[in-house]
């Protein structure tokens, strides 16, 4: 050393390290720099964590006496501890120069380099300063060096395994692991140093398992797991004890023959590192390599449905953000395993995800991208898997949207053509087998043929082309009767079936498909050996699936469909209780969708009605059951009554249930199911509006509960479908689930005491309080029998049959009195209605006498009492209040007609007249609204030029002590209207009705600006409203595709409050129209004296008081088109 440094000091100011070498390769938890002043004594600059850099900052600045420190040494270590640091960490760089050299680089900082490790260009960035003793400022305090047995071994155990990783020489490895054993043998259990023990032991073996110097990894893993336990989250060393465990166990994967579960493991520990891997470390960056190794190992998996496996599929896609290269195989992945789940299990949860993901998937694929075809049909897929659950039609509509697409990215030449033709094949046959159109199914015939030649022999999926294809020609069999259609499918169904062996996950649908085929060549051949063989096969089939599968019920469909054509030929009756025992599994299958176990309850209905078996009731409760369950997932009105329109052909089920309950002697179960049946569509909306006094008596706090969650379900509910599939899916999933926890309410409710029957299908019993008032007359129109029920005030039901007539009578009597109504409406007031009054005549001798003479000499009923029609099927287009015999006496009298005998009024239901009767009891004083709109906005219906004049009689008609109001010309909008009902109990509103036959919900009063649709009126709940006089047309007219809805205008304001209505069943011609209003007004308000409060229960009889008084004003056909409503 110079002399003239004597007595001074060095200044050294640490900048910066430049690409730290690491010739271990261990991820290193920080690092240090350490300047030896003598074989005991250091000065040691703080422990930093490692960055992603390519240069470590340091800024430290120390100051060393040259007379202590006669040689410049300095050392870099990286520890593998960021707590408690085990021994002095490995040597990874050192530099050593005399002081003369280093300090002969001047006064601007300077780069020492150390050698090269592995071509890494390392050095230290630093200034170095002489300083003299009156600059001198404290001296840089000074460590011991680490000494003691466990710090020695350790730091050799270091020292070999590096020089193990440079050399790959095996004796520095088995030295480095000796010296290591003994560290963790001086570390017991409980010991401050026994997690970096257990590491540094753990990483040598592993680099000696990668590198098959060593095969023992089971140690490894165990020793990683317990470094970890030792290190739980909070502790520094947590993220590095887990980045480990990680590399261990992809390196076992990877060698141990890709065993998933270590893969899985691997894939929960990134999950749990990655938040705890700041951004700009060097354990971030390392990190990423390793987790984007175990994203693609996990995508590659096989498809598995099991909990584990799933969990595991939404871990990896947690760790595959936005943008995330991995994500869009990740979320296919995952909806493939929800798929799988939904097939084995039946949650339409599951289902509902897979969309959702693979909905993802398609957005995030560009349309240019290879693989775009492949995620639109896996979309297209699932959504046609849920339309086979649900019956959504829009979902099938979708899928077909999408499989148009993705074939058109697949022309001829594709090498993935074969995927589109098959999977757009199959959805057309599906909504042929829905609608019925054979261009739909001669086109599935086309493509999946083509698919076929592209699935030649070999090919993994031949079996699923050649089962699709069989069903559609068994298909056009039985819509065409072509024989070679059938043994055609007969033979690609038995070469499906080759394809499935035992095991196969979808061979029970090979045996299912096959069974059915053979069961149609039995029913054309009667070979005993076809339907033999085809109950083997369900029997097969059903042995081999768990008892909750979701497609054990196609096997107790074709089961029973064997047994039922054995039965058809021979007539064995052990075959058609083993057909109905079958029918009976099939619809009360749990994990099966209520759509088709209610097409197999109608099923099971129509045998049983066939062939007078004695389970026909049983049938009919159990569709009329799942109906109203799968009504009740529709979260709208319109999207409610589109999914009982897809059950068509089970129109009739009302009326039809209630003839079988007659035949079979059961009058109380007659009424209990007609109402049930008919009622669905009112009952699903008036579950949220149920009355509560009762429950919140017993319990306040749970009828609370029940009130939010229904104000909840209510808001959840909309009027329109959304075309946006994405949203729609999400609107479904949001309504299911508070819909569920509704239903769990409902449940906790029916178990307390006097509750038991909470929002079930009413029970005669209760039904019989409709008749409170005056007897119920149900008129049943069934294709097995037509009559009445009559629901007296007490006793027993009373059956009167209509022998005379049949429901084909019955179609033909409605179409011609809509004929007759037609005509008699462009006859002059004075001409005589002979057509109408022939039908009004038929209607009073083949009907309504047969009903007067049981309340006339049963009933003894007293004239001028009240009676309520509840008509059914085609009887609702009937007239039935205007029976009329127009015949004389011997004396010259007239004989009565049915409304001089009684005072008629009609009723949906009777649990609609129940619940107008319940609210009754919330009477406020009356406020009277008249709204009149005659001049709607120009092209949206002709002017009536009357309903200025009729809003002005009724001003005058009602007294002046009622609170009045009139809305009419520009002020009668929809917003104005509807403001007029809310507010007011009683509504006299003129103007336009207009029935739309096809989606009665838009049924509508045309108003100046917008309509009010029947959806508006039904979303007001206004329970203190009591009448409504709808001076407009068709207001109650219902619907022809569910005519036993009684989905009409007048129901829907009766729903909404109004207790009382007067409705229309035809046009109505406002000119005359307003001599029955100021009739009835007159009628209704005549006794009427000062402090008197209206009352709506008076209509009925004002009405027929009415109609009676304005015989030489009014044309036979304007009389009877005002009907009476509810109580």
């Amino acid at each position: 050393m110079s002399g003239s440094f004597e007595g001074r000091s060095v200044r050294l100011e640490l900048i910066r390290v430049n690409n730290l070498p690491l010739p271990s390769e261990r991820i290193p938890a920080g690092f240090y720099v350490a300047i030896n002043v003598d074989s005991k004594r250091r000065w040691k600059s703080t422990v930093r964590v490692v960055s992603s850099n390519e240069s470590e900052v340091l800024g430290d600045i120390v100051i060393l006496s040259l007379h202590e420190v006669p040689e410049f040494s300095l050392e870099i270590r990286v520890s593998y501890e960021l707590g408690r640091i085990l021994g002095n960490g490995e040597v990874v760089a050192k530099f050593e120069s005399s002081w003369d050299e280093l300090l002969d680089r001047g006064d601007e900082p300077f780069d020492i380099s150390f050698p090269f490790i592995d071509d890494d260009h390392s050095s230290l960035t630093l200034k170095a300063a002489v300083i003299c003793p009156c600059d001198n400022q404290d001296s840089a305090l000074l460590d011991s060096m680490v000494e003691g047995e466990i710090a020695r071994e350790t730091d050799a155990g270091h020292e070999q395994f590096a020089t193990y990783v440079t050399s790959k020489t095996v004796s520095h490895l088995n030295d480095a692991m000796q010296h290591f054993q003994s560290v963790l043998d001086q570390c017991p259990v409980g010991h401050p140093d026994r997690a970096g023990a257990l590491t540094n032991l753990a990483w040598a073996r592993l680099e000696g398992y990668i590198q098959n110097d060593l095969q023992d990894i089971d140690s490894v893993t165990s020793l990683f797991h317990e470094a970890l336990a030792l290190r739980p989250q909070g502790h520094l060393d947590h993220p590095l004890s887990i980045y480990h465990l990680i590399k261990a166990l992809i390196w076992r994967y990877r060698k141990e023959n890709f065993i998933a579960v270590y893969i899985r493991e691997s894939a929960q520990l990134c999950c749990k590192l990655l938040p705890l891997c700041p951004e700009g470390t060097y354990l971030h960056s390392t990190t990423a390599g390793g987790v984007d190794w175990v994203i693609r190992a996990c995508n590659d998996l096989p498809i598995d449905a099991s909990e584990e496996a799933i969990h595991i599929r939404r871990v990896i896609l947690e760790l595959c953000p936005l943008g995330n290269k991995h994500r869009l195989k990740a979320l296919d992945n995952l909806g493939w395993a929800l798929r799988s789940r939904f097939e084995q299990c039946g949650s339409i949860d599951d289902q509902d995800e897979s969309i959702q993901r693979r909905r993802e998937a398609v957005s995030l694929c560009s349309e240019g991208q290879f693989e775009h075809c492949f995620y639109l049909n896996n979309l297209a897929s699932s959504l046609w898997i849920r339309f086979n659950h649900q019956g959504n039609c829009h979902d099938l509509n979708e899928a077909i949207s999408l499989l148009e697409a993705a074939l058109c990215l697949c022309p001829v030449g594709h090498n993935n053509r074969d995927l589109p033709l098959h999977s757009l094949g199959t959805a057309l046959f599906t909504r042929f087998d829905r609608r019925g159109d054979v261009n739909d199914l001669n086109r599935a015939i086309s493509l999946l043929r083509e698919a076929l030649t592209l699935r030649p022999p070999g090919h993994l999926y031949r079996d699923d082309t050649l089962h699709s294809l069989a069903l559609a020609l068994q298909s056009r069999y039985d819509k065409s009767d072509i024989s070679e259609d059938l043994n055609q499918a007969i033979d690609l169904h038995r070469d499906s079936l080759q394809l499935t062996p035992h095991g196969h996950p979808y061979r029970h649908r090979a045996l299912h498909s096959l069974s059915s085929v053979l069961c149609s060549r039995f029913k054309q051949t009667q070979e005993n050996e076809d339907v033999e063989e085809a109950i083997r096969l369900c029997q097969e089939s059903l042995e081999a699936l768990p008892s909750l599968h979701p497609d054990r019920s196609s096997g107790y469909v074709w089961l029973r469909e064997a047994y039922l054509a054995r039965y058809r030929v021979h007539h064995e009756s052990a075959d058609l209780s083993l057909a109905v025992d079958n029918f009976r599994l099939a619809s009360r299958h749990p994990t099966q969708g209520l759509p088709d176990r209610i097409l197999t309850a109608w099923n099971w209905i129509v045998t049983a009605e066939q062939h007078g078996h004695s389970s026909a009731l049983e049938a009919y409760t159990t569709f009329f059951e799942l109906l109203d369950r799968h009504l009740a997932t529709r979260s709208s009105a319109i999207s409610r009554r589109e999914a009982a329109a897809a059950f068509h052909y089970a129109r009739s089920a009302p009326v039809d249930a209630g003839s079988c309950s007659i035949r079979q002697h059961n009058l109380q179960r007659a009424v209990e199911l007609v109402e049930q049946g008919r009622g669905q569509q009112w009952s699903l909306a008036s579950r949220l509006r149920t009355p509560l006094e009762n429950l919140e008596s017993t319990n306040s706090n749970i009828a609370h509960k029940f009130s939010e969650l229904s104000k909840r379900v209510a808001d959840a509910q909309g009027s329109a479908v959304s075309t946006d599939g994405a949203a729609a899916d999400s609107a479904a999933i949001q309504y299911r689930r508070i819909t569920t926890q509704w239903q769990a309410v409902v449940a906790e409710i029916r178990n307390i005491k006097g509750f038991s029957r909470f929002l079930l299908p009413p029970l005669y019993e209760d039904l019989q309080a409709a008749a409170r008032y005056g007897p119920v007359i149900i008129l049943i129109a069934s294709q097995f029998s037509c009559g009445a029920i009559i629901v007296p005030m007490s006793g027993e039901p009373l059956h009167v049959p209509l022998l005379s007539i049949t429901l084909t009578d019955l179609t033909t009597l409605k179409d011609r009195f809509a004929r007759a109504i037609r005509q008699s409406s462009r006859m002059k007031p004075g001409e005589s209605r002979k057509d109408l009054i022939v039908l009004l005549r038929t209607v009073w001798e083949e009907i309504i006498l047969p009903i007067v003479k049981v309340l006339e000499h049963v009933l003894e009923l007293k004239h001028q009492s009240r009676i309520w029609l509840c008509p059914t099927a085609a009887f609702t287009s009937i007239p039935l209040h205007a029976a009329h015999p127009f015949q004389t006496r011997p004396d010259r009298s007239k004989e009565p007609c049915l409304e001089d005998l009684y005072i008629c009024s009609y009723t949906p239901t009777l649990s609609a007249l129940i619940r107008s009767r319940q609210m009754m009891k919330k009477r406020v004083r009356p406020s009277f609204v008249a709204i009149g709109q005659g001049q709607p906005r120009a092209g949206k219906s002709k002017e009536l030029l009357a309903v200025d004049s009729e809003i002005e009689l009724v001003r005058k008609l009602v007294p002046e002590t009622i609170n009045r109001t009139i809305i009419s010309g520009d002020a009668a909008t929809r917003a104005g209207a509807l403001q007029g009902l809310e507010e007011n109990t009683w509504v006299h509103l003129a103007c336009h009705g207009k029935q739309d036959r096809e989606q009665p919900y838009n049924s509508h009063f045309v108003m100046k600006d917008e309509p009010i649709t029947l959806l508006d009126i039904m979303e007001k709940d206004i329970p203190r409203a009591e009448f409504a006089f709808l001076s407009a047309c068709h207001t109650a007219v219902g619907d022809e595709d569910t005519p036993d809805e009684v989905i009409h205008l007048a129901a829907g304001l009766q729903f909404s409050g109004f207790k009382s209505v007067i409705g229309t069943l035809w046009e109505v011609d406002d000119a005359v129209a307003k001599h029955v209003v100021k009739a009835f007004y007159e009628n209704l308000l005549k006794d009427l004296e000062d402090g008197d409060e209206m009352d709506c229960t008076k209509a009925a009889w004002a009405l027929n008081r009415a109609t009676h008084s304005v015989k030489t004003k009014v044309p036979l056909e304007q009389r009877m088109v005002f009907i009476h409503v509810g109580v």
